[in-house]
C-alpha cells in the first residue's frame, strides 16, 4: 500500500505524526482512571519511533539505545504499577534521548545538499523532539521543586499536558501560556528553551528551505536546458 510504503521510508514523518496525535490524545488519557499507565504506554511508542528515526541518521545509535533502556524499563514498570513517581525518573532519560535524537536529526538534514521528503518532515520532528525534551525536563524540575511552576490555580503539581503546553509556547515564543516558571532553575531552563527555539526557527529552518528551493531551481534549469537542446536538435534535423 502507498501509505505503508510512505511511512516505512519516512521515519521522521511517522515520529512527527504520532507526537502531534499525542497533543490531542494526552488530555483524554489524563482524564481516565488508567491515565498514568496509558501515558507510559504512549511514551514507549514515541521512544520507539525516536529510536527508529535516529537509526536513519549518521548519529551513533548505541548512544540512543543506552539512553532509552532505563526509560523503557521505568515506563514499563509505571504501566504495570501505575506509580506516578516512576514517571519522574523516566522523564530524565526521555529528555536526554529526545535531545540526542534532535541533534541526530539535525545531522541527518545537513548530511548532504539534497533535501529529501523525510528531511522536510525532520524539520518539524526536530521541533517536536525539542518540545518533548524540555517538557520532560520540566517534569524532573517539578519533582525536585514542587513549587517551581505556577498555573491557573497557583503553584503545585502540574499535569504532563500543562508542562508540554508550557514547553511548546516557550519554544515557539508565542507567549500564550498561563503556566509559567517561578523557581530559579525552572526559569533558567525556560530561558534556554526560548533561545533554542529562536535559533532553530531563525537559523536552521531558513537554510533548509533555501537548500530545497535551490535544488528545485537547479532541476528546473536542467530540464529547461535539456528541452532547449532537444528543440535545437529537432530544428537542425528539419533544416538538413
Amino acid at each position: 500500500m502507498p501509505v505503508l510504503h510512505f511511512l516505512r521510508h519516512t521515519p521522521c514523518a511517522t515520529l512527527l505524526g504520532v507526537q502531534l496525535a499525542g497533543v490531542v490524545l494526552y488530555p483524554f488519557m489524563e482524564d481516565t482512571s488508567a491515565g498514568q499507565p496509558l501515558l507510559a504506554l504512549f511514551g514507549l511508542i514515541v521512544l520507539a519511533l525516536a529510536l527508529r528515526a535516529v537509526r536513519a541518521t549518521p548519529a551513533i545509535f548505541w548512544v540512543a539505545g543506552t539512553l532509552a533502556l532505563p526509560a523503557v524499563g521505568l515506563l514499563l514498570a509505571q504501566a504495570v504499577t501505575g506509580e506516578e513517581e516512576l514517571a519522574h525518573w523516566a522523564a530524565g532519560f526521555e529528555a536526554a534521548l529526545y535531545f540526542y535524537a534532535a541533534g541526530a536529526l539535525l545531522r541527518y538534514m545537513y548530511a548532504d545538499h539534497e533535501v529529501t521528503t523525510d528531511e522536510l518532515f525532520a524539520i518539524g520532528a526536530v521541533f517536536t523532539l525539542l518540545a518533548w525534551a524540555f517538557a520532560h525536563t520540566y517534569v524532573v524540575l517539578q519533582a525536585l521543586d514542587p513549587n517551581g511552576f505556577a498555573g491557573p490555580g497557583g503553584g503545585g503539581d502540574l499535569s504532563w499536558t500543562q508542562l508540554l503546553f508550557l514547553s511548546i509556547t516557550t519554544l515557539s515564543s508565542t507567549g500564550l501560556s498561563d503556566i509559567y516558571p517561578v523557581g530559579a532553575h525552572a526559569r533558567s531552563v525556560s530561558m534556554l528553551e526560548q533561545m533554542a527555539g529562536l535559533f532553530y526557527i531563525a537559523m536552521v529552518v531558513p537554510r533548509l528551505v533555501g537548500m530545497r528551493t535551490a535544488r528545485t531551481a537547479a532541476r528546473d534549469a536542467a530540464l529547461a536546458e535539456a528541452a532547449q537542446a532537444r528543440d535545437d536538435a529537432e530544428g537542425s534535423a528539419e533544416d538538413g
